[in-house]
């Protein structure tokens, strides 16, 4: 059984810098993919990135290519999303997702577990 929890986000300023964390307290973490999505207020959730369960394949959504990086920690079932030069239109609530087995990620119903979200505000 999947239990997500995030951390790490907050108020920042363009061009400043991130971390986010999902912890999974159930025991699963090392068998599924993984991803972040975000939500801002009044728009739909938006993929942001994925790694897969061995960690040797990413891929980001185009607007935070070069900027976010998504890792992860399986001795410590942790995600991790650096998230690097701030823009004002990444605020939202990031969430993290454990992918359904086969599934693809990019979208949205094919992931069996939603942890609840981290804010993370960016200001101009």
């Amino acid at each position: 059984q999947v239990q997500l929890v995030e951390s790490g986000g907050g108020l920042v300023q363009a061009g400043e810098s991130l971390t986010l964390s999902c912890i999974d307290s159930g025991g699963s973490f090392s068998r599924h993919d993984w991803a972040w999505w975000r939500q801002a207020p009044g728009k739909e959730r938006e993929f942001v990135a994925f790694i897969y369960w061995g960690g040797g394949r990413t891929d980001y959504t185009d607007s935070v290519k070069g900027r976010f990086t998504i890792s992860r920690d399986d001795a410590k079932n942790t995600l991790y999303l650096r998230m690097n030069n701030l823009r004002p239109e990444d605020t939202a609530v990031y969430i993290c997702a454990a992918l359904s087995p086969d599934g693809n990620y990019r979208r949205e119903y094919e992931y069996d577990s939603w942890g609840q979200g981290t804010q993370v505000t960016v200001s101009s």
